[in-house]
């Protein structure tokens, strides 16, 4: 096996060697729960002469990644946060990811996919009213459902700038609810993901902010599927699903605690709607499997080693954890560089990088050990260490 000097947090270096061991997820899909992958894009560096400006992708490898989704047995979570959605890619581009995706979904049995819709479009300090956040909002709505797709209803950082109070939001989310014409998915991203996020629903207090989400959920249950929850936090995931009305999906967006809110309890368990499923889709397809088969003890062992790695990716700042999503895929080979739309991959740092390049090897996540380290050993050299 390939071995690598690598720097460690107190910045010594030592040599690392690969253990060599990936993962293989399992052929067919026999699972339990419904597994949303929401998915990054893959930039186009080349055409991109103004890196900061409108966002230039790479259609073909973004398709292909999709395509190793799908092919794991995962429906995609499209145009959600995981792609850069308000950091660097836009509502033109999600226009065109979404019709892209779901021509390329209808030409695979088996393909599913919904995608976002929000209020990026609109242009910060832009809207006067709620009525501007409504329009808004059916805008992108309806270009989802006119392609034939299924929507998950994204928050609104216009919406968090000029709420009032709680109505507002119960009042916003109710009349979009009665336009779509099929059932959404809600979204209650945490402001760990989107600081513009803070004191969404009306509180700055979670629990205060439950109450409202689930009056609303209440009112509308025949127009939702189920609600992704982003807060981190196991317990207020658990509680808020147990007071679920009959018939609402809960789906998990804990990069943290997925394992345990996947499996669940006497009472109930989360589906999943996760950004992580992008970078460690084999061990979550073979977890699932698993899990389908009723053996814990396999769950167990293809999730677990994954929880290290899903922390680093998604320690403060969240918000650029699309950075170690985008890097395993191109240590893995699915894309030729590491560029991000916006330079994002500069958000973090090489500690970082060996980091995640480390957890990835330990959970059996490189797909091709010499391939990963001669990546690896390129990223160094940039960063000074050789």
């Amino acid at each position: 096996m390939p071995t690598l000097t690598l720097p460690d947090s107190s910045g010594r270096l030592s040599t690392y060697a690969l253990s060599g061991r990936a993962i293989a997820a399992p052929v067919g899909r026999s699972w339990p729960r419904i597994a949303y992958a929401a998915a990054h894009v893959v930039a186009d560096p080349i055409a991109a002469d103004d890196p900061w400006g409108r966002a230039a992708i790479d259609w073909d490898a973004t398709m292909v990644y999709r395509r190793h989704l799908w092919g794991l047995g995962f429906r995609i979570a499209e145009a959600m946060d995981t792609s850069q959605r308000g950091m660097g890619f836009d509502w033109g581009n999600a226009q065109e990811l979404i019709r892209r995706s779901l021509a390329e979904a209808r030409g695979i049995p088996g393909a599913d996919l919904a995608s976002g819709a929000g209020t990026d479009h609109l242009a910060p300090g832009s809207a006067k009213s709620l009525a501007d956040i409504i329009a808004a909002y059916a805008e992108q709505v309806g270009y989802v459902e006119g392609q034939g797709g299924r929507v998950i209803l994204m928050a609104s950082r216009e919406l968090a700038r000029i709420a009032l109070s709680p109505e507002d939001y119960l009042h916003v989310y109710g009349e979009i609810l009665r336009q779509a014409s099929r059932p959404v998915i809600l979204h209650w991203l945490g402001d760990m993901f989107d600081p513009a996020l803070a004191g969404y629903w009306g509180a700055r207090d979670d629990a205060v902010a439950a109450e409202t989400v689930l009056q609303l959920i209440k009112a509308h249950a025949p127009k939702i599927e189920g609600i992704k929850i982003s807060l981190l936090d196991a317990g207020k995931e658990i509680a808020f699903r147990r007071r679920l009305p009959k018939g609402v999906l809960m789906f998990t967006g804990d990069d943290f605690n997925y394992p345990d809110l996947i499996a669940g309890d006497a009472q109930g368990y989360s589906h999943a709607l996760l950004g992580i499923f992008d970078a460690i889709a084999p061990a979550a397809a073979a977890a699932l499997a698993a899990l389908g088969a009723g053996d814990m003890a396999a769950y167990r062992a293809a999730f677990e080693p994954t929880v290290p790695l899903s922390r680093r990716i998604f320690e403060a700042p969240t918000q650029y954890y699309k950075a170690g999503i985008v890097f395993l895929a191109w240590l893995n080979g699915f894309q030729s560089h590491f560029t991000m739309l916006g330079g994002m991959q500069s958000a973090r740092g090489i500690l970082h990088y060996t980091d995640i390049f480390r957890l990835a090897d330990q959970a059996g996540l490189l797909r091709d050990a010499d391939r990963a380290a001669q990546r690896m050993t390129a990223l160094l050299r940039t960063h000074g260490v050789d």
